[in-house]
């Protein structure tokens, strides 16, 4: 089988910070300055307690000069502290938004390329999740939190080390007491994160999944009578995602206990500090500076732990996302030497072997050729395979076995976009965008103007159908074109198909139970784009059949 990896519902948050960086890359010049910036700010923070302290000392010993340079020292460091933060914020903020527009940019730009395998073995609602609603987390995170949490671990860093500076008997005090009990904590927090985190995001993308499933599916619920079928599937989903949910705000509650080892630290420093004082050991602005700055690493210690949560739901958003993007790596460019596909060729087939994931073969062994100007049905019961061998045909799935030539050019060493204009293939049911007749017609490769789109509409002799749409070309067709027939679905796929002039054309024909009229102006449409073309028609229908010179008939993946 062809390699598609499948994305884990629950991906590992080992390394992802690590496996991230390389998508950071192009903005790391606005990243470190953001980062200088932030430094500096901190660094301002941390010196209001030292230009306390240096006021204090100056108090007790009468120093009037030394005083005023001290509330001087103070003015400049807290107007320092204003200009930086708000330096510092504009740079995080900046940089966050240009990181997450390049991720929003290659995240469809990937998914726009990736092979059909890979998104037809994955929910809908799942990469719609992770490639809209995680990083728009991420966004949120990168905004609101990023910032608050390099602050607050720069203030702790850069705390410790003044603090280390003033005395280090207070300081080990305050290690000795303070850090092991923070690391275990902290590692009691850490041990249940990762599980529970990704057990609430991928609770989340379930139920995001389910509903997407479940509203594109609403018909065939609410036709027999089953809506509830669709409430009770979203239910157990969101029943799912609260016990996620209660299991996450639990595990967060483990971060309160540092409320607890800031209270009994003060008291030991307090007790410790009036003991050193008296004893000629420390002086009372010393003692001023480990007051304050410990109440400050005490506060961004206990703002840093009510980020942590916030941090690990971000890292395990990260790590989805960070999945997705590894499994669709960037489409290599066609090489230099690529093979050009001529304008015309027959179409071939040998040996072709396809399964999807974890089954058996759809398509086993199926050798068959399609000369140039053929005109063939492929005739089969549902299920046979039929649909799958012609998407192999076209190359929109790469066999596990065989090859599929066009003009002897074998599709998988030639450029998709040479590929997709030699051959095209109007599925069943055609995709149709939320717009104007125009506006689907411009989603054919080249950008056709008006002027080809009203050559193409004459062509297949459909100007009196656009002409009774309200609008003509201009017509909107609702959302997903549900202002259309199924018939007329297929004429929009003509169209396009027109707009591009391929080789081969296969069609999934769609006139069976259609309105005579409709299935009649599709079936003109036909006759006329076929002109010159390779025709093969996956047909549903005895009279279908009959129309067409020669038969391929499939049966359980074989050719019969």
């Amino acid at each position: 089988m062809a390699d598609i990896r499948v994305l884990a519902e629950e991906p590992s948050t080992a390394g992802v910070f690590r496996r991230f960086w390389p998508y950071l890359r192009p903005h790391r010049g606005i990243m470190s300055a953001a980062l200088v910036a932030s430094v500096a700010s901190t660094a301002a923070v941390v010196a209001i307690a030292a230009a306390i302290g240096q006021g204090v000392d100056a108090v007790t010993a009468g120093d009037r000069t030394r005083l005023w340079w001290a509330v001087a020292l103070l003015v400049g460091v807290v107007l320092a502290r204003l200009v930086l933060l708000r330096w510092s914020e504009v740079l995080l903020s900046e940089a966050g938004e240009r990181a997450i527009r390049g991720l929003r940019d290659l995240v469809v730009e990937r998914l726009a390329r990736a092979p059909l395998r890979f998104i037809e073995a994955h929910r809908t609602g799942d990469l719609l999740r992770r490639s809209t609603g995680e990083i728009a987390d991420l966004t949120l995170f990168l905004r609101d939190q990023l910032p608050n949490l390099l602050g607050v671990g720069l203030t702790v860093a850069l705390t410790t080390v003044m603090l280390l500076v003033y005395s280090w008997l207070l300081s080990l005090l305050l290690i000795a007491l303070f850090l092991p009990a923070a690391i275990a904590v902290l590692a009691w927090f850490n041990r249940a994160s990762p599980a529970t985190f990704g057990r609430q995001a991928a609770a989340d993308a379930a139920m995001t999944a389910t509903f997407t499933e479940s509203l594109t599916a609403q018909e065939a619920l609410v036709a027999p009578g089953r809506p509830d079928e669709w409430v009770r599937r979203f239910r157990a989903d969101n029943d799912e995602l609260l016990a996620a949910n209660d299991r996450a705000l639990a595990v967060q509650g483990r971060l309160e206990v540092f409320g607890l080892l800031e209270g009994l630290a003060t008291a030991a420093l307090l007790m410790l500090s009036v003991w050193l004082v008296r004893a000629d050991q420390l002086s009372v602005g010393t003692v001023v500076v480990f007051v304050v700055a410990t109440r400050n690493l005490f506060e961004s210690m206990l703002t840093l732990s009510g980020l942590a949560g916030q941090a690990q739901l971000a890292r395990v958003g990260l790590a989805r996302l960070v999945d997705l993007l590894d499994a669709l790596p960037p489409a290599d460019p066609p090489p230099a030497s690529a093979p050009d596909l001529p304008p015309r060729g027959d179409l071939v087939a040998e040996n072709l072997r396809y399964a999807y994931a974890d089954g058996a073969d759809v398509v086993c062994g199926v050798s068959v050729a399609f000369p140039t100007g053929d005109r063939a049905s492929l005739a089969g019961v549902t299920g046979s395979g039929k649909t799958t061998l012609a998407k192999l045909l076209t190359g929109l799935y790469e066999p596990d076995v065989g090859t599929v030539r066009y003009g002897g050019v074998d599709l998988r060493t030639a450029s998709p976009e040479q590929v997709r204009a030699r051959i095209v293939l109007i599925p069943q049911q055609v995709h149709i965008i939320s717009g104007t007749l125009a506006e689907n017609l411009a989603l054919t490769p080249g950008a056709p103007d008006r002027a080809a789109m009203q050559r193409a509409v004459e062509l297949l002799g459909l100007t009196e159908w656009v002409a009774r749409l309200p609008g003509g070309l201009d017509a909107d067709l609702g959302a997903r074109g549900e202002r259309l027939s199924a018939g007329e679905r297929q004429i929009v796929g003509l169209l396009r198909a027109a707009l591009v002039d391929p080789s081969v054309l296969v069609l999934d024909e769609a006139t069976a139970d259609l309105d005579p009229e409709v299935a009649g102006r599709l079936e003109t449409a036909v006759d006329r784009l076929r002109s010159g073309r390779t025709l093969i028609v996956i047909a549903h229908r005895p009279a279908t059949i009959e129309r067409l010179p020669r038969t391929v008939r499939v049966e359980a993946g074989r050719l019969r």
